[in-house]
């Protein structure tokens, strides 16, 4: 088995909002991956004292906790459990209902008894590569079918933020977990893994240096930092997003790549 996994904070006067783990039950058989990319809220009241960090250390470390060691679990369970569990421990001191309500996007894959499960909520993305070669993107679009220039209005925003016709994190509602993509594969169909946060993605989906294919080749081959620093690379020679646009001029990136 092989496990490779990297992270950097997209600018230094702002701490890294991701999380990524894995976990190998102490039983010797399979696994488990969670990659969460927090939400990085606009300027203002978020209605939470903690911090997105927080939140994301805490639900990531729920989710290991429980793909580890629940297998009877779905992982739409999993997740569930994890938000509720997450949501438990600052209800008292926060307000949970405002939109802003610190949130992640996830993914999650577990593997043995013969399979690969996954779940992916939101814009991070899974890559699931085939014996062949062949690689399989797992993504939830909904956040790219909103269009661009509503997402610039923080109203507008709010109100699609895990709302019909819009887009779902995770956030306070464990019900959320059953608007994830999820999916199970024989084992035997999947050579390799990579979980991309969309800092990461950025060397496909924003600066186009290659295909999806390409880019877990090149995990595979130069490892896991290799990529982060392909991606800051690019953002530097476009500093103002000139000729590529994004969101932020550099964003914390994280890969996590695995071979069961």
């Amino acid at each position: 088995m092989r496990i490779e996994q990297a992270t950097a904070p997209g600018t230094v006067t702002r701490p890294n909002e991701d999380w990524t783990g894995v976990v190998l039950p102490a039983a010797g058989e399979g696994g488990a991956l969670v990659m969460l990319d927090g939400v990085t809220p606009p300027a203002g009241d978020d209605g939470c004292v903690h911090g997105v960090p927080w939140f994301t250390a805490r639900l990531g470390g729920a989710l290991v906790e429980l793909s580890g060691s629940r297998p009877d679990m779905t992982l739409a369970q999993v997740l569930a459990t994890s938000i509720a569990r997450t949501a438990a421990s600052h209800r008292d001191t926060c307000d949970l209902s405002h939109p802003r309500t610190p949130q992640a996007t996830v993914v999650l894959a577990r593997w043995g008894r013969g399979a690969v499960e996954h779940l992916v909520l939101s814009d991070s993305r899974l890559l699931l590569e085939s014996p062949d070669g062949a690689v399989r993107a797992v993504v939830d679009d909904r956040l790219d079918r909103v269009p661009r220039e509503v997402l610039r209005s923080v109203a507008a925003t709010d109100a699609l933020r895990n709302a019909e016709g819009g887009f779902f994190t995770a956030a306070a509602e464990p019900s959320v977990a059953e608007r994830a993509v999820t999916g199970r594969t024989p084992a035997g169909e999947v050579r390799s893994l990579l979980a991309l946060t969309d800092g990461a993605a950025r060397w496909v989906e924003v600066f186009r240096e290659g295909d999806w294919a390409e880019c877990l080749a090149l995990v595979r081959k130069s490892g896991a930092r290799e990529l982060i620093d392909r991606v800051r690379a690019a953002e530097s020679a476009d500093p103002e997003g000139t000729a590529f646009r994004r969101g932020k001029a550099s964003d914390d990136a994280t890969v996590a790549y695995v071979e069961p």
